[in-house]
């Protein structure tokens, strides 16, 4: 890798931890380590790392609450992989919905995660030009990443607001399933449920609490973010 990076490990399992560390170490990274959920809040609170690799399963407390925690309490936005058992799609929500950004079942290949937090690194160091886009009463300044809809400012995760900014830019255009899973991966999709999984949460922040949809799924072409009544 051509720049350092910084990651924090919080993973109970020894083994995996030891892989884990090892990989990253030989690589010049400076990983730092916990085996349980309380330690692990602890150094995420407390230090700026590139991205966190998050056990779902850990002692003391799970990664869900560590990450709501981190999120909300400590309002920390550093990229959040969870590793899980887990692969059905409640669970998967349930992750995102606790403000990971994404997600490896395990038993996973260690390239693959690798190259996950490199791009993750990289999403969250890209440079955003201020300006505020708005659609109907939805809007979000990208200098400050702040979402309001009527007046009540919305929490997204880091791929919601990716997501959410991609569609914005395009209303009222359809943008493509391939579109939206390049702007937020790459050309490493997580799986098939990723996009939906992601697309699900955001409809339900920033549609269900209001009057109106905005977020529309088009059949067989896309996505598109707009007001019906308008367009």
């Amino acid at each position: 890798m051509s720049e350092e990076s910084t990651y924090l490990l919080v993973e109970d399992h020894p083994d995996i931890a030891m892989m884990i560390c090892d990989y990253f170490e030989e690589r010049n990274c400076v990983v730092d380590y916990a085996a349980d959920g309380v330690t692990g809040l602890h150094l995420a609170a407390s230090n700026d790392f590139d991205a966190i690799i998050l056990d779902l399963m850990l002692p003391g407390m799970d990664g869900l609450e560590l990450c709501r925690k981190l999120r909300n309490d400590a309002a920390k936005d550093t990229p959040i992989l969870m590793l899980t058992a887990r692969d059905t799609l409640d669970d998967k929500i349930a992750g995102l919905d606790a403000g990971a950004d994404d997600y490896m079942v395990k038993p996973f290949e260690i390239a693959e995660l690798d190259a996950r937090l490199r791009a993750m690194s990289r999403r969250a160091k890209g440079q955003i030009v201020q300006e505020t886009l708005r659609v109907a009463d939805l809007t979000v300044d990208t200098g400050t990443l702040e979402v309001s809809r009527a007046g009540t400012v919305l929490t997204l995760t880091p791929i919601g607001m990716k997501l959410l900014m991609h569609l914005m830019k395009a209303s009222p255009r359809v943008v493509t399933r391939r579109a939206l899973e390049r702007e937020v991966w790459g050309d490493i999709v997580p799986d098939s449920d990723a996009l939906r999984s992601h697309l699900y949460n955001l409809r339900k922040i920033i549609d269900r609490p209001f009057e109106k949809p905005l977020l529309h799924t088009i059949a067989g072409a896309g996505y598109r973010l707009v007001d019906l009544d308008e367009s």
